[in-house]
This record gives C-alpha cells, sequence and structure tokens, in this order.
C-alpha cells in the first residue's frame, strides 16, 4: 500500500456529508467516511488495531489505512481475513502474519493456525477498527472473522468500532435455513440464515447483545452508521465501484447469485471456480445444457435466464488453484439475473438441486459433510434425496425464520 502523507488533500477530500460538496452522485456515505468526518476524536492518542482488507477504500481511491497513517494516527497492527489484507489469496489457503512491506506494521492473520486475537497481539492495542465489506451471506467467513474479533475483545477489555457498510442484498431479503448449533463452523459461525439481512454494524449488536459470542463480559462496541442508506438499497442502487470482496467474487452479480450457488462447492458439481465467471456458472462433464435449462424454465422464474455453457475449469492465479473438473471439459449453464427484486438465491438454488437430482440421480452426488456445513443442517440433504419439492423445502424454513425476524428487529439501525 502507498501511504499518503499530503493530510491537506484528504481532508479536502472529506466534506461534511450534509454540505453542497459532497462527492459527486454520492448518495449514501459508509461508516469509514462519517468516522473522517465526525468522529476521528475517538482515535486521538489511541494504539489501533484495524481488521480490514482491500474493500475498505474511501471514494477518493485512497485506502482507510494509508487515510488514517497520513493523519498520523498509531496504528499498531493490522488484522487480516481469509484471502488476506489485499484480497488476492485463493479460497481456503491459510495465512501466515507478516508485516506490511512499506509501513512495517505488523500484520496479523486471522485466517491460518489462530483465528481469534491474542491476549500477547493485544497487550498494547487501545482500539480495534473493523472495516471489511461483507456480501450479506453466512457462509461467507468475513462475518465469522467479526464473530472471533467480538469475542477476543470481550475477553480482553478492548473497544471495538464497527465501520459499517451496505449489505450488498438490501436490508430486507431474509432466506434459507437457520444454522443448527451441531452443524456451527467457520462457514456458519451463528444461528442466522444464509441470507440474514442485516448490516455488519446490525449483525455485530445482534452478536453482542444476545450473546451469540458465548463471553462473560460484552464488549465495548461503536457502529459508526451510514448515512443515507436504505434497506431497500441494493449495492448497484449506490453509484459505488463494486471491490471484489474476494477473488472469485468478482462483482455484484456473482454476489446476488452465491447464496444459491455456493450450496453446489458440497457436491461434484462445478460451481465455476477456474473461469471467468464462478458462481455464475454450474456444470460438470454429465450435464446436458439444453435438457436441464428445459427443467430449470418450468420454474418459471421472472429474475433470472439461463443459458448454455461449455467450459473447462483452470488454475487461475490468485483466484484459484486446481479447481474442480481442472482440465476438463464441462456443460452446463451461465447464469444471468435479469431483476434484481424478483430474483431469490436460495430458491432458485433450491430449484435447480431438485433439477439436478431428477435428471442425474446416478452421476449428482453430495460431499455430505461440506454440504451440510454450508446448509448450517443435515436436513436440506436428506429433503433433497427424498425428493421433496422446492416449495415445500423452503415452507419448511418459515417457523425458524419468523423466530429470527422478530429477534433481529431489536438491531436494525436503517
Amino acid at each position: 500500500m502507498k501511504y499518503n502523507f499530503l493530510i491537506l488533500i484528504i481532508l479536502i477530500s472529506f466534506t461534511e456529508p450534509g454540505c453542497q460538496e459532497k462527492p459527486t452522485n454520492q448518495k449514501v456515505f459508509f461508516g469509514d467516511e462519517i468516522l473522517l468526518k465526525e468522529n476521528l476524536y475517538l482515535l486521538h492518542n489511541k494504539s489501533i488495531g484495524i481488521v480490514t482488507n482491500q474493500t475498505a477504500v474511501l471514494p477518493n481511491k485512497i485506502h482507510l489505512i494509508d487515510t488514517l497513517l497520513s493523519l498520523g494516527l498509531k496504528i499498531k497492527v493490522l488484522f487480516s481475513p481469509e484471502h488476506g489484507i489485499k484480497g488476492d489469496l485463493t479460497a481456503g489457503e491459510k495465512i501466515s502474519s507478516s508485516s506490511d512491506s512499506i509501513s512495517g506494521t505488523p500484520v496479523y492473520s486471522l485466517y491460518g493456525d489462530n483465528k481469534t486475537i491474542s491476549k500477547e497481539t493485544l497487550k498494547d492495542i487501545d482500539i480495534i477498527l473493523y472495516d471489511i465489506q461483507d456480501v450479506g451471506a453466512r457462509f461467507y467467513t468475513y462475518i465469522s472473522t467479526l464473530y472471533y474479533v467480538l469475542q477476543s475483545a470481550g475477553k480482553n477489555n478492548i473497544p471495538v468500532i464497527i465501520l459499517d457498510r451496505p449489505n450488498p442484498l438490501g436490508g430486507n431479503e431474509i432466506e434459507g435455513p437457520v444454522l443448527e448449533t451441531a452443524y456451527k463452523s467457520f462457514v456458519g459461525i451463528a444461528q442466522i440464515p444464509i441470507v440474514y439481512g442485516m448490516t455488519i454494524g446490525e449483525l455485530a449488536n445482534y452478536f453482542v447483545n444476545e450473546n451469540i459470542i458465548k463471553t462473560e463480559k460484552k464488549p465495548e462496541i461503536k457502529v459508526i452508521e451510514m448515512r443515507g442508506w436504505k434497506r431497500n438499497n441494493y449495492w448497484d442502487d449506490l453509484e459505488r465501484e463494486w471491490i471484489p470482496t474476494s477473488p472469485n467474487i468478482r462483482n455484484f452479480e456473482t454476489a446476488l447469485v452465491y447464496p444459491g450457488t455456493c450450496l453446489i462447492e458440497g457436491t461434484n458439481i462445478s460451481e465455476g471456480r477456474g473461469t471467468d465467471n464462478p458462481f455464475l456458472t454450474i456444470g460438470a462433464p454429465f450435464i446436458n445444457s439444453e435438457k436441464l435449462i428445459q427443467a430449470l424454465d418450468l420454474f418459471n422464474n421472472k429474475g433470472v435466464s439461463y443459458s448454455a455453457s461449455i467450459f473447462t475449469p483452470v488454475d487461475i492465479k490468485g483466484k484459484v488453484s486446481n479447481p474442480k473438473y481442472s482440465g476438463i471439459e464441462c456443460y452446463g449453464i451461465e447464469i444471468s439475473v435479469t431483476n434484481k427484486k424478483n430474483f431469490n438465491a436460495m430458491e432458485f438454488g433450491i430449484q435447480l438441486f431438485y433439477t439436478l437430482l431428477k435428471l442425474y440421480p446416478k452421476q449428482f452426488q453430495f460431499n455430505n459433510k461440506y454440504f451440510d456445513l454450508l446448509a448450517g443442517s443435515g436436513r436440506l440433504r436428506k429433503d433433497l434425496l427424498a425428493g421433496k419439492t422446492p416449495s415445500d423445502i423452503i415452507d419448511s424454513w418459515n417457523s425458524e425464520l419468523n423466530k429470527f425476524k422478530s429477534t433481529r428487529k431489536k438491531y436494525l439501525l436503517y
């Protein structure tokens, strides 16, 4: 990262949200912007630890870390989630602790042998900042990192400031089964649905105040709220650039589909890793594209379309190594969301699994353990194998979802 010490230029870039000099076309101000405009006093004379990655870039194209260093603030340590501080490491790749090559600031990995922050690491830290763009799906591991950061903060009496960011899927959509405690893992850290309809700040309040993090003492947290964001805003309503949140979530459309197609990772179907459109491309050597499209069309989904796809997964540096069916020609579909408000990712995902099982009962296979961890339950896989219809499966989630919605209401900020 390049550290810019032109303090005057940075300060001019961050004018008061309510004044006429607001950035062109910008209607929503994220938590990190509000921190810089109104709340820097919270960091004065503090030794700071920052949990962040490549997504914490401000509208002036300068990273939050660069900005805070140029303002003379004391950043003692950086904490990196899965994919690393620059977001260029492949899924599941363990990350070692290191130091930033320019500033020398230590970078402590939260995606290696240790996913919590040690007491030793926190001994000289006065406050933790959290600023990472989420995608709104339970199995995306940044919220698991948030969970462990809050847990470590509670155990070590360190305050946490959450710089709130939009949920790209909006704040109203709630879909999928609620995680059962027996299936808790790093790809399913808490008893929430797959699509939970909360911002990262709202989720932090939920984790802490419902004591999901299981600490004797609640950590002190402060959410720096956004300004101008509404619950019905999807990412593409915000007029903000999409910075790939990880190597294979390269655009907003992928994030829209991801809650339904990520579950394909737990099967012998390719989820498109090793192609130009992961999670929007699915297939296998035994699939007939036209038959699959014809079967999916019977569901008459208004928000999505499909086209036939032939692809051969390959290693892509910084994005995937040894993808499923590497070097083998696959046949399947390319998914395109035509109307985001009519598209339900989980409904589509269940219809897809139901169809694949009907068309290819002998070839299609689950990786039982991993699929169940992603689903947060063994019930979904068993229901699919039993031939239950998508509508029956989706209806079976209603009771748990209604309970979650009732609790969730207490923590909504917008």
